[in-house]
This record gives structure tokens, C-alpha cells and sequence, in this order.
């Protein structure tokens, strides 16, 4: 298999000169420095984007196979007010398509399989009413949080001192309940119920609108996928500015001065006036900084680690599920490898996908054996729900976020117990002639690609307003 990349944004350009003055330096090629060098280019603004990997995307990345088929390893929909990812696909002819959402899902609980049609599975009545109840006591603290402070909000070190699992043990009265509550918050949250502070959940539900829009297919994040995959919108949001796009180019060093930034990288020196840092929280303590970053946002770096999220393939000549009346979703209790499946297919379904989650405590025990294992075990568990066919892909492919070097995990920065109440706003305040982007630095969809879009285009206005 291989990375379609243009050969105008592979090829890697030499250093300017150090004494060369720009008026940003954007470190980070995900859809956050993305968008920040976009609101640059567009105010004439001097600008070099330097990106440690080969190509741009971050934490999104379509893998083609060498019969053109391909799958986005990284993130792939984009749902009702992700307002600024929709305005984007207009901007650069990129067409959207709604997620395959027909047909009989199945819930895996318990080990018994059952299908159902709908929203609500077969399970017994008592434990759908408490579902139901504590999803929607989730939503209504939600609904208090505000988003440019959550510190703020009513009982905040109160619901900062206690993890999230701490609430749903005590508000889930059957083992039902509590196993499928558990598996839609590890896929909406991508960690450990334990790893994650209430007012943290709280706050990231409240960013994406709501629970329901974040567990949802229809009217929800998951509504729709960009054809081609969504590493090409990133594409062509490079292709307009890619001469000043460094390559293989990781940041080392970053040297605040008087009057300027000197950043040293893989690929040279560079000098400007301002530097926006457009990556991953957890990355930016291998970069010396000069002076050093307040201790403050040291600590609150520290205590953030990224979720752990591992997306795995089957590819075949045809979505052979649909005809069986399955809508290819499954909601899977810890007795198996994979939190959730869906329907993967592109647009048109000229042929079939199914993606599973590996999430979290599943995804480190499934990601410690070798790919083959890897391959047979996932396939056993396709087979387990559609059947024979279901075992003879055309294509696999896995892919462990936590592995990569320059995200080492995903979907975002998680924040435990007392970070929030004790550094609030710390990570995306400005230091001097540096400002910092990325997803977790925004309050509107926080882990999304929105948010990292949202977060490159307020670090880039901060910089024009300086």
C-alpha cells in the first residue's frame, strides 16, 4: 500500500538563509497549522510551515492501496455545526457523503449477539431506562459548562475531583447498563473512564454540541465523509502555499530573543517575528525552549496524555453486509477485541469497508501482538458478526495512533482530575512571541478537526493583531 501525496508536497525545499526575517514560523502540518498558514497566506503575511512528517494531515491520514482503494486511518466525518470543516469542502470543491446508516445494527453483550433496528438495542427494560437516564443527566450538567471557562462553571472542583467512571459507577444500577455506557464514552472520549476528569467529559461534551450528536450517525459528528478520503482536503489547502512548506523538518529548539523567535529544526534555522505551535500537547516537551516555558503550563503539560485510539480494516470487493439487511454497526462489551464497528464504504459503495475501534485498554492488549495475529484475530471477529464472507478481505490494514512519533495517540490531549480547576485556560495562552494551537486549544469542538481548524485561525488572528 502507499501514501498518494502530491510530488509538490514531498519535495523538500532548502532552509532560508537564518537572517532571513519571516513574520511566522507555523510548527505543525495537521489541520491546525493548516489553517493558520491559510489565514496568513490570505493576509500576505511571510510564513514557513515546518512539518517533522512527509507529508500534511496530522492526525487524519488516507492510506490508498495499490488498487486504488483506500481507507482514512486517522480522522474521516464531519457532522452538523462543524461549520468551518463544511466551509472548507465548499472553498476547495471537496464533496461530502452521508455515512452508510441502513439496516440492522448489533449489540455484542455479554457474549450473545442480538440485532436491532434503530436507536434503542434489545436489552431488558430496566437497563434501557437507566441508559437512557444517565446519558441525559450527562447532558443536562453539560448544558452549565461554559466553554471559554469550565473552571467557572457551577460545583467545578467538585466535578474536576471525581473521574468520570466514579459518576457512571454510581449512576448505572445493572452491569448492562454500566458495559454499554462504557463502550459509547471510550469511543466518544478514546481512554479509560479512570484517566479522565467529570468536568473534563463534561466540557468536551458540551464542545461538541451534545452526547447525542456525539454518539450519533444521523443529525451527529459521524453524519458524513469526504470522498477521496480527508487527507486531500488537506491537500489542497497546502497546495496554495507550498513553497513554504519545510518537510521532515521536526522543531528541536525554539529561542525567544528581543524582537524575534530563532527556531532551530531538522531542516535549518529559521527567524520571525512570531511562532505558532500547531502540535499535540504531548510533543511539546521534546522541544527545548529558551527561556523556559512558565512552570505553569510545564506542569499542566505534564499531566496531559493523549487517548489511545487504534482503527482497524477489512477491505472488500463489495459491502456484502447491506445485502444481508446490516447496517455493518456493532456495540461490543470488554469481553472482545473492539469497542464499535461501522460501515467504512465510499460514497457510492463500489466496494466494502468495515472499520472497528480499539480503544484504549483494548487497543494496548490488541497492538501488542505482531500483525498477523493481528490480522487473524480481527477477522475472527468480523466473521463472529457477517459471517464466512466477512474472513476474506481483499485488504487489511490496522493503525495505532499511540505508535506514531509526532502524535503518540488520538484523538486529543486528555485532561485528568485538577487540571482543569487548578491551570485553567494554560495551554492555549500565548507565551511571549509564541502562540499555541491544535485541537485541544479550542472550546468548539475540542478533539475534532473543527476544533484544531478553529484553533489555527485564532492563533493566526492573534498574530495580526500584533
Amino acid at each position: 500500500m502507499k501514501s498518494k501525496i502530491p510530488i509538490s508536497l514531498v519535495w523538500i525545499l532548502p532552509a532560508q538563509p537564518v537572517s532571513y526575517m519571516h513574520d511566522c514560523i507555523i510548527i505543525g502540518g495537521g489541520f491546525s497549522g493548516l489553517a493558520a498558514a491559510r489565514s496568513l497566506h490570505k493576509a500576505g503575511k511571510s510564513f514557513v510551515l515546518l512539518e517533522a512528517r512527509d507529508r500534511v494531515g496530522g492526525r487524519t491520514h488516507t492510506r490508498y492501496f495499490d488498487d486504488g482503494k483506500y481507507v482514512d486511518i486517522g480522522g474521516q466525518w464531519i457532522g452538523p455545526t462543524q461549520d468551518r470543516m463544511y466551509d472548507l469542502c465548499r472553498e476547495y470543491g471537496v464533496e461530502w457523503y452521508e455515512t452508510y446508516n441502513e439496516g440492522r445494527n448489533l449489540l455484542d453483550l455479554n457474549k450473545v449477539v442480538k440485532s436491532y433496528t434503530g436507536l434503542i438495542p434489545k436489552m431488558d427494560v430496566f437497563s434501557l431506562i437507566n441508559i437512557d437516564w444517565v446519558l441525559k443527566k450527562l447532558e443536562r450538567m453539560a448544558k452549565k459548562i461554559p466553554l471559554e471557562a469550565p473552571w467557572k462553571a457551577p460545583h467545578a472542583h467538585h466535578l474536576d475531583s471525581i473521574s468520570l467512571v466514579a459518576f457512571i459507577r454510581r449512576h448505572c444500577y445493572t452491569k448492562s447498563c454500566y458495559k454499554v455506557v462504557r463502550v459509547g464514552l471510550e469511543t466518544v472520549f478514546a481512554c479509560e473512564m479512570n484517566e479522565i476528569s467529570l468536568l473534563h467529559a463534561l466540557f468536551y461534551i458540551r464542545s461538541g454540541t451534545n452526547l447525542n450528536v456525539l454518539l450519533s450517525i444521523k443529525d451527529g459528528a459521524q453524519q458524513h465523509r469526504l470522498k477521496g478520503g480527508m487527507q486531500p482536503l488537506a491537500e489542497k489547502m497546502a497546495a496554495t502555499f507550498s513553497n513554504h512548506i519545510r518537510f521532515q523538518a521536526p522543531v528541536r529548539e525554539i529561542h525567544q530573543e528581543e524582537n524575534h523567535v530563532r527556531v532551530v529544526s531538522d531542516a535549518g534555522e529559521f527567524t520571525a517575528r512570531q511562532v505558532i505551535l500547531a502540535i499535540p500537547p504531548v510533543l511539546l516537551s521534546s522541544i527545548r525552549f529558551t527561556p523556559e516555558l512558565p512552570l505553569k503550563k510545564r506542569q499542566l503539560l505534564d499531566k496531559l496524555s493523549m487517548g489511545i485510539v487504534g482503527k482497524v480494516f477489512a477491505v472488500y470487493e463489495k459491502p456484502f453486509w447491506r445485502e444481508a439487511g446490516f447496517s455493518g454497526q456493532v456495540v461490543a462489551d470488554d469481553h472482545f477485541l473492539f469497542q464499535t464497528l461501522f460501515d467504512s464504504s465510499p460514497a457510492h459503495g463500489e466496494y466494502g469497508v468495515l472499520l472497528a475501534f480499539c480503544i484504549a485498554h483494548r487497543a494496548r492488549e490488541f497492538f501488542s501482538y505482531e500483525q498477523d495475529q493481528r490480522k487473524a484475530l480481527a477477522l475472527n471477529t468480523f466473521e463472529r458478526y457477517f459471517g464466512k464472507e466477512a474472513a476474506k478481505p481483499v485488504h487489511y490494514a490496522d493503525h495505532s495512533w499511540a505508535e506514531e512519533a509526532w502524535s503518540r495517540g488520538c484523538y486529543a490531549g486528555i485532561y485528568p482530575t485538577g487540571a482543569w480547576s487548578n491551570f485553567h485556560n494554560t495551554l492555549a495562552e500565548p507565551i511571549g512571541r509564541v502562540h499555541f494551537a491544535g485541537t485541544e486549544t479550542s472550546d468548539i469542538w475540542y478533539g475534532y478537526i473543527e476544533g484544531a481548524v478553529r484553533s489555527g485561525e485564532r492563533a493566526a488572528a492573534e498574530i495580526l493583531k500584533t
